[in-house]
């Protein structure tokens, strides 16, 4: 069996501390300057204590956030698309040298921060660079408008990895770190794995597209996000409860695995496409599924542009294989999941179904139909929908 796919940069970073380290951060953070982080934050923090945004080990300094926004590179000319920054209000920066205390929104102590260097946050920089649009319409736009304008960066220490473990995003018997993920994909003797990235149920043309990743690869991740995603999105606890249906009655389960991802979504279109990407590699996949309109929102971006984007990148730093697909549907001419490629466009034979549409039957106890999504998903998505909100 070969040996697994290298984490970019070549080393899978880990800046969690072990028990011993975590008590005595604990202990010296009482007098530290403390900083309270955003949900984004906080997230962008465990996803670099786990390794899963190896090669950084902590927040970006000013020529890693510049060359990011203009040339979609780190500094040290690996390719990165999206900064990943500590933006904080003016008066609460600290000075360069200076340990401060982070705090997940829910007031828990998170890590410890070195600060190596403070810079103004360039937003004129990074909104039109990342997001091809500077409509504060779009929510990756407004939630950077709305952070700090000075930029803290500096290597993390973290004290605790899931911040609310009794929360419903917790998922702790599935939230696999990359260094776990690797570990299992060795176990199972996978050396090629695909994966797909989703902040929503898994419907039949998503089946589709994992099915026939599953037909060239070892094996199948499936790595729903759960970080913070924008209001109106299905909660992470129902998806889950889909995924888990799903992949129980539909799946071979020995050549499939469910681990959730614990990233904020940005809805950055083409460069979160590359961003999820390069963070599967560290997780140990080969192959990531790039569908329609992949981390997009609205109309901001073309329907295939996040697959286009992966031709200007140098295959030999991206290493992980992008899997382009066309936009998938049910045939009733062809009794099954076509493609623009695969059958011949019919007028009134293919099965779409808008997310609108979908929420209106949902709420009004209608199954969708079994050409759209299945019937142990649909029931699901029908008892959370019926549901009165308190």
């Amino acid at each position: 069996m070969s040996e697994l796919i290298s984490p970019h940069g070549g080393e899978l970073v880990n800046r969690v501390l072990d028990e011993a380290g975590a008590n005595a951060a604990r202990a010296e953070a009482q007098s530290l300057p403390r900083i309270d982080l955003s949900a984004k934050q906080s997230c962008d923090l465990e996803m670099i204590g786990i390794g899963a945004f190896s090669p950084l080990t902590g927040f970006m300094g000013e020529a890693d956030f510049k060359s990011v926004c203009t040339d979609m590179k780190l500094s040290s000319g690996r390719t990165w698309p999206i900064p990943i920054l500590l933006a904080v209000d003016e008066a609460d920066a600290p000075k360069p040298g200076q340990k401060v205390a982070l705090y997940a929104p829910n007031g828990e102590l998170q890590a410890l921060m070195t600060v190596e260097e403070t810079f103004r946050h360039d937003k004129k920089l990074e909104i039109p660079n990342v997001f091809r649009t500077e409509d504060d319409a779009h929510p990756g736009v407004k939630q950077v408008l709305d952070e700090g304008d000075v930029c803290i960066a500096g290597p993390v220490d973290v004290v605790t990895v899931c911040v609310d473990p009794d929360g419903p995003e917790a998922f702790l018997d599935e939230r696999l770190t990359p260094a776990q993920t690797r570990a299992e994909f060795a176990k199972r003797g996978w050396s090629t794995v695909a994966a797909f990235q989703t902040r929503n149920p898994i419907h039949r043309a998503h089946e589709y597209l994992c099915k026939c990743a599953q037909e060239i690869c070892d094996g199948l991740l499936i790595h729903p996000l759960v970080g913070e995603t924008k209001p109106g999105d299905i909660p992470a606890d129902v998806r889950m409860d889909c995924y888990n249906v799903l992949i129980e009655n539909y799946f071979v389960v020995e050549r499939t695995l469910l681990s959730v991802m614990p990233a904020a979504m940005r809805y950055a279109g083409p460069r979160e496409a590359v961003l999820h990407a390069l963070v599967r590699k560290n997780y140990g996949v080969t192959h990531f599924i790039v569908g329609r309109d992949h981390a997009g929102v609205g109309d901001y971006y073309g329907t295939y542009d996040a697959q286009l984007i992966f031709d200007d990148l140098d295959p030999a730093d991206l290493q992980i294989e992008p899997l382009k697909f066309e936009h998938a549907a049910w045939s009733h001419k062809a009794q099954g999941m076509v493609s623009a490629k695969t059958f011949p466009k019919i007028k009134g034979d293919q099965v779409f179904l808008s997310g609108t549409k979908v929420r209106e039957m949902l709420g009004n106890g209608e199954k969708p139909p079994a050409e759209f999504t299945r019937p142990e998903v649909a029931e699901v998505l029908i008892e959370w929908a019926s549901v009165p909100v308190s």
